[in-house]
């Protein structure tokens, strides 16, 4: 399909264009960028008028638990230990494969509705969840969750490989990383296999990392090393998005700053689960690339990735005492571009160039909490909701126009099923 976006005002999140440009019409052939530029007169399947506006690069979120939509605002006031061992961990036992598509239905409505194109997930049941992704259109990094607590482990990784023979390069939407839990729930030779693999497999590691002080404790006490040490002796230079990273002091950093890590901000989380802080101002400073997601909604509330963003510049601004960090267009690269680095998609993803895939996102910004803009960047930040994205396109194809989506979803249904599951599992 041929589409045709006509008249927007563009922030295409590129290095090779200005920052924002006005009156910039966008052609879309098959799934890829074709043409960028002014007064396209050509014949398309399609036309979208985008007059004022706002045509961005779909938000990419870095790590998420996909299938906890059903988890959202069901307990409050816990740590994360026994948040997950207490409540969590107990009520997943007793999910289905079936339970697990159907909230990967529910979170792929809340992501196209709120402009995220691209998810990095990290939960069981992958296939079901592939397979919802696939019904959605979302675009989607998956793992099967990869640790060895109680058993051998060795299970886990031969059925990411058995699902990486079956999809990988099959669907242009899906692709696969390796997810190890965390340190705290592997071993140091788990480890190790689990990054020869990806490295024999040219995949990118995803793991939770040094989430809040309990944690740090528990790695400690496992390894009898700093987790920084541990990370050093066993993740080399392979190509790592470190999740949370939340108890990291500035001599972490640094030695972090060597490494070929990106780092997944889920400051709302965080915030939740009495994590603390990430100290992503510093983390900046020294180079590490800076990507943005939000958890499971089960910690993380919600996939609202412009959410995500007005907490991480406040946050920062905030505890620093200095206003003028991380400026919105900073953040707006966490979001997009900087995301599309730690997947290792930035020549796919992540902004608007000729060549890349089409994954898109149209916003209305005449709402009343918008109204005047005086800086787009920063009413993007800290303005804009993610019900204010009217349209969104992945790989090419329309998922939502006008607020409507295009597949064939019963939206009250969904709800209602998600309703029954959690009321069943509690």
């Amino acid at each position: 399909m041929d589409i045709l976006i006509k008249n927007c005002n563009l922030i295409a999140m590129s290095e090779s264009r200005e920052l924002y440009e006005e009156n910039i019409d966008i052609l879309i052939s098959n799934n890829k960028i074709t043409k960028i530029d002014r007064n396209i007169e050509t014949k398309v399947d399609k036309i979208i008028d985008a007059s004022s506006k706002i045509v961005m690069p779909g938000l990419i979120n870095t790590h998420a638990h996909i299938g906890m939509s059903i988890f959202r605002e069901t307990i409050d006031g816990y740590k994360l230990k026994e948040w997950l061992e207490q409540k969590i961990w107990p009520m997943e036992d007793k999910l289905t494969e079936e339970d697990i598509y159907m909230a990967t239905i529910l979170s792929s409505i809340e992501m196209i509705k709120t402009g995220t194109t691209t998810i990095n997930d990290m939960y069981f049941y992958p296939e079901k969840i592939i397979k919802a992704a696939l019904e959605m259109g979302i675009r989607m990094q998956t793992t099967r969750t990869l640790m060895n607590i109680q058993k051998d482990g060795s299970a886990r990784i031969s059925e990411l490989n058995r699902l990486i023979e079956e999809y990988k390069d099959k669907y242009n939407t899906i692709g696969f990383n390796v997810g190890i839990h965390g340190l705290y729930t592997t071993d140091a030779e788990y480890v190790k296999k689990c990054v020869d693999f990806a490295e024999q497999n040219n995949l990118v590691v995803h793991m939770h990392f040094c989430e809040n002080t309990e944690e740090v404790l528990d790695i400690e006490n496992k390894y009898n090393k700093k987790p920084i040490e541990v990370l050093k002796e066993l993740i080399l230079n392979t190509k790592t998005i470190l999740a949370h990273s939340v108890v990291l002091n500035k001599e972490d950093i640094d030695e972090l700053s060597d490494m070929n890590i990106s780092i997944s901000h889920c400051p709302i989380s965080n915030l939740k689960l009495g994590c603390g802080i990430a100290n992503i101002n510093y983390m900046l400073e020294k180079g590490i690339n800076i990507s943005l997601g939000t958890d499971g909604q089960g910690s993380g509330s919600n996939l609202d990735m412009f959410e995500v963003m007005k907490f991480t510049a406040l946050l920062q601004k905030g505890i620093e005492e200095k206003p003028e960090i991380i400026d919105a267009y900073e953040v707006l690269k966490m979001a997009t571009i900087n995301g599309a680095k730690a997947l290792g998609l930035e020549n796919t993803i992540g902004s608007i160039d000729v060549g890349k895939n089409a994954d898109i996102i149209i916003i209305d910004l005449c709402a009343e909490v918008t109204q005047p803009i005086n800086n787009v960047f920063a009413s993007l930040v800290y303005n804009v909701k993610g019900t204010n994205v009217e349209t969104s396109i992945i790989d090419g194809k329309i998922v939502m126009e006008n607020r409507k989506l295009t597949a064939l979803v019963d939206e009250k249904q969904i709800f209602n099923k998600a309703k029954e599951i959690i009321e069943r599992i509690k």
